[in-house]
């Protein structure tokens, strides 16, 4: 690494040495190119020079602090098999701004797990962010959740996440994904194929967010059995979903009967998880039409049911999917 320095954005210039053990590790934390490096070095204004293992850091002091932390936390999930991409840079970035999170999803010495965590056959999920800290919190101590929020915020995916572990070790007997079946914005005419191949490709989220928890064989497999179920929320009606994971994404496109007629199919030992952005329904009446933005209305403070918002700053996609969220809901949108 060669590169020149960076001008400090403010404050006194201030250098901190950093030593690595495991260096064999750094390769994955620097990144190919040292793409993470420069990634770090581009969000917090500092220069970081590194050889061997052993890192220099310049910069502000509250700069070169939290670049030392972000780089700490990174080499630890490293330590505990996470890959670094831009994502989780911004993310623990993020999380390092946030005093709260000291001993909950900051690593302690060494590389101890955190004691947030989703396991699945494939993975070990953490959260990203402050508000996916509070969500999955919610997601173990609540019998009906809200997770509100725009795309790419971990909202599907973490619920799928943790309808799967408890799935595993047995606590429900079933796993029931639902969505309502609306077209967004647009008109894709008559699908062939029987019922399944018609409402599939609205389902196609859910089965991605399965496909990345468990190995293809056991979603299969637990489809066939029954044990999972993907369908659209017309055909909950009349049921009572009993010793089940429950999901409703996309909810701000069902309307309030079907709102309502979905909230009671709740049984006992189950856990129901609404997903949706309030701001972005697909229904002709719009954001006032929508069964979700009712639903929260009525019941806001109802015991048991907790509601959990995520905003633009807490999307862990490609960083500029969060400044596209900014821009179209932002105060000039």
């Amino acid at each position: 690494m060669s590169r020149k320095p960076v001008q400090a954005q403010s404050g006194d210039r201030s250098r901190v040495e950093l030593t690595f053990d495991r260096p064999q590790l750094l390769p994955r934390l620097f990144g190919e190119y040292d793409a993470n490096i420069l990634a770090l070095e581009e969000r917090l204004g500092v220069y970081i020079h590194a050889r061997g293992e052993r890192v220099v850091i310049e910069g502000s002091a509250e700069a070169v602090a939290q670049a030392r932390e972000v780089l700490q936390e990174l080499h630890t999930r490293v330590i505990r098999g996470e890959d670094v991409d831009t994502g989780l840079i911004d993310a623990v970035i993020a999380m390092s701004s946030e005093p709260t999170l000291t001993g909950i999803i900051r690593s302690e010495q060494g590389a101890a797990a955190p004691s947030i965590m989703i396991r699945t056959r494939k993975k070990t999920i953490v959260p990203r962010s402050v508000a996916q800290t509070h969500y999955m919190r919610q997601l173990v101590s609540n019998d009906m959740i809200f997770a509100l929020g725009p795309a790419g915020t971990g909202k599907t995916y973490l619920a799928v996440a943790q309808a799967v572990a408890q799935l595993i070790t047995g606590s429900v007997q079933r796993l029931i994904l639902s969505r309502p079946a609306v077209e967004a914005g647009e008109r894709i005419g008559f699908l062939p194929g029987d019922m399944k191949e018609k409402v599939d490709p609205y389902l196609r989220p859910l089965y991605d967010a399965l496909y990345d928890c468990l190995p293809a064989e056991q979603v299969e497999r637990r489809i066939a059995s029954g044990e999972i179920e993907i369908a659209p929320i017309a055909f909950m009606r009349g049921r009572t979903l009993a010793d089940a994971f429950v999901i409703l994404d996309e909810a701000q496109n069902t309307t309030p009967a079907q709102m309502k007629m979905f909230l009671t199919r709740f049984g006992q030992n189950s856990r129901m998880v609404i997903c949706g952005d309030p701001n972005q329904t697909d229904l002709p009446g719009g954001p006032p039409a929508s069964g979700l933005n009712d639903a929260v209305g009525r019941l806001e403070g109802v015991e048991g049911i907790a509601i959990v918002r995520f905003s633009a700053a807490d999307v862990v996609r490609h960083p500029i999917v969060g400044r596209i969220v900014d821009a179209y809901e932002g105060p000039n949108a």
